[in-house]
């Protein structure tokens, strides 16, 4: 094991930063990286003094997926590949479903487990030499990194079949139009806009962005219905929280609510 750390974490002012941190590497994800980064992202998600979490990276790529040079190119890469896409899969289902904002700043290229990584956060950052690649079919290999699941919702079956199948490299600014991502930022903006987004999501209504993700993630399984009867429920709990009586006050004060996430 390398005497340095592959991933970065950090806590200021509500704001769980997890900085991916092998650039030689194109933050490639070997057995340790996945581990470090399944951790940091539970750890933050369970955290209630973080209210938004960031994911970003260090040099020329966002991730470029699992870390084939540790691989032999055989049979026996099933077991590697196994053990690196258990620690993906846990770390995107809590980026999706933490009870707080997750944001992706994609810098540089985002392929195979990185796409992944990138779509399962609830904001995705694009700069503007963002690029974005399926990669899977190039090795011969299906996805992994929920890519399969979050590609049909996010720009519709047949677009996703054409990102899977034809697997051609996604610009930023394409990735934006086609609803990939949330917004295109130049690189003369590029840290004022990613810093002011995770600050202004911090500073919001931590338990309201928590029930309204877990809302819209239940929504596909859920009839009209019951998904009726669960927006009620969630409305009502969320009348008496300290947050809802300030956003009430500064309403009818005319003023910006100062949110405490409780």
């Amino acid at each position: 094991m390398s005497d340095s750390q592959p991933i970065i974490v950090e806590r200021t002012d509500g704001i769980g930063r997890i900085t991916l941190d092998r650039p030689e590497s194109y933050n490639s994800l070997d057995v340790e990286t996945a581990d470090a980064l399944r951790d940091a992202a539970i750890d933050l998600a369970n955290d209630d003094a973080i209210r938004c979490i960031l994911l970003a990276a260090n040099g020329p790529a966002f991730c470029s997926g699992a870390d084939l040079s540790a691989f032999e190119g055989d049979e026996t890469d099933a077991r590697r590949l196994d053990r690196v896409a258990t620690r993906l899969h846990r770390t995107v289902e809590t980026l999706a479903t933490a009870p707080k904002p997750t944001v992706a700043a994609v810098d540089g290229v985002a392929a195979g487990g990185g796409l992944g990584l990138a779509l399962a956060s609830d904001v995705v950052l694009a700069h503007e030499d963002a690029r974005f690649e399926f990669t899977y079919p190039r090795i011969g290999l299906s996805a992994d990194g929920g890519s399969t699941w979050f590609l049909p919702r996010l720009v519709g079956y047949r677009k996703a079949r054409e990102i899977v199948l034809l697997d051609e490299p996604i610009s930023a600014p394409e990735s934006v139009e086609m609803g990939l991502t949330t917004e295109l930022v130049g690189d003369d903006d590029w840290d004022e806009r990613v810093e002011a987004v995770v600050a202004d999501l911090a500073a919001g209504p931590t338990k309201a962005y928590a029930t309204s993700k877990r809302l819209l993630n239940e929504s596909d399984e859920q009839s009209l219905s019951t998904q009726l009867a669960d927006e009620k429920d969630g409305i009502a709990r969320l009348a008496r929280t300290g947050d809802y009586e300030r956003g009430y006050a500064a309403f009818f004060g005319k003023e910006e609510p100062a949110f405490e996430g409780e």
